[in-house]
């Protein structure tokens, strides 16, 4: 980094925001609670607040508009762009285009706005601090975004709507329980803090602590105990493996309400077109980023003949493994081109199931493999 001389221009607006909200959060809000105390009302609407403004951005800012990993309704989309201006974080347009950006350049210092090789710190807050040029709008990869009439609506009347929608849900609850300033507090400001830096989260610390099960490519990390406080955007490395499924936590086990909410509003007609990865693809990645893994850690061994012989073995495998799916997968083509001639249900019977079992052995196949590699590269570890 340059000496302060050096630095580009100190956005101020900005700068003001974060430090004047960050003070009174953490001045101000704990000062209250000691002093009169915040009733469950006010906390209630915090909880609610947060997750209504943080799920707008996960669902609509990134999974939506940055992704397109699934097509939404007009009343949903008027919903992530009311809800999502209350978050602060710029609009839709300069959010999504931004982001596309940090995708297609990821860890690049000179192209990737919020690069985490720039450091901890730049790539949590700094780099909004500043007139960076990697930070500088660019819209050249949001024509599909500019097409749309709620971004470009969000966008237009973006100041006026943040400021309703920052300062109107608090003030209405406030004036029904007769304590405008708690919920000023909690659901305004304190709200807004904890939006801010959760997501910020995601651009610093998901690209620095964390594992990297799907690809060692880039910087991003998966990581459970972000997932908790970021609505499922924790699972940063699936997402920059696979950034058009709709789901961040791909297993069944792994915390993403995000991904819940789209499926739930698919049963009811408000989402569509849900976006995912085939599972023997995931195995894909998992497999190949543990023989690759396998290959560095056979590189520094001294005596490495007996692991490389069970490394080529695996390696073999996969390579069969990739042979047969890309086999069954022509013959999925050529059967589907075989209903849509035929339209019968015989056809559909009779070809269906065989396929659908053996794709299903074959993944299974691939779940055993990532257990064992992960299984060899931890018996390859000295001590």
């Amino acid at each position: 980094m340059t000496d302060d001389a050096n630095q580009p221009e100190l956005l101020w607006v900005q700068t003001i925001l974060f430090a004047a909200t960050f003070a009174i959060a953490a001045i101000g809000v704990p000062w209250y609670a000691l002093t009169v105390g915040f009733d469950a009302v006010a906390v209630t609407g915090f909880v609610v607040f947060a997750a209504l403004t943080g799920m707008s951005i996960t669902g609509g800012y990134h999974r939506l508009w940055a992704h397109n990993a699934y097509r939404a309704s007009l009343p949903l989309r008027l919903f992530y762009a009311l809800f999502g201006a209350a978050a602060v974080q710029n609009s839709i347009l300069v959010w999504a285009s931004g982001h596309r950006r940090h995708h297609r350049h990821v860890d690049d210092d000179d192209r990737d706005p919020y690069s985490a090789g720039r450091g901890l710190w730049f790539s949590h807050l700094g780099w909004m601090l500043r007139s960076y040029e990697s930070g500088k709008d660019d819209f050249s990869n949001a024509a599909d975004l500019e097409r749309d009439p709620v971004v470009a609506w969000q966008h237009k009347h973006y100041l006026a709507i943040t400021l309703i929608m920052n300062f109107g849900p608090p003030l209405l609850v406030g004036y029904l329980t007769g304590d405008w300033i708690a919920n000023l507090l909690l659901m305004g400001v304190a709200r807004l803090v904890f939006s801010h830096h959760t997501t910020f989260f995601i651009n610093s610390l998901a690209h620095f602590w964390g594992k990297r099960p799907y690809t060692e490519d880039n910087s991003a990390r998966d990581n459970t105990i972000l997932a908790l406080f970021t609505y499922g955007e924790g699972y940063h490395n699936y997402h920059h493996r696979f950034q058009r499924d709709y789901r961040n936590g791909v297993k069944w086990w792994q915390f993403d309400p995000t991904k819940w909410l789209i499926k739930a509003c698919s049963f009811v007609g408000l989402s569509s077109d849900l976006k995912t990865v085939d599972a023997i693809r995931i195995r894909e990645a998992e497999v190949e980023t543990q023989l690759r893994r396998a290959e560095r850690t056979l590189a520094e061994l001294p005596n490495s003949e007996k692991w490389r012989a069970i490394i080529e073995e695996e390696a073999a495998h996969f390579r069969q493994c990739l042979e047969e799916w890309s086999q069954l997968r022509r013959e999925a083509f050529e059967r589907q081109k075989a209903r849509l001639n035929a339209r019968t249900d015989e056809l559909k019977r009779r070809f269906k199931d065989p396929l659908h079992a053996q794709l299903a052995m074959l993944e299974r196949s691939l779940k055993d493999q990532v257990n064992r590699l992960s299984q060899i590269n931890g018996q390859m570890l000295p001590g």
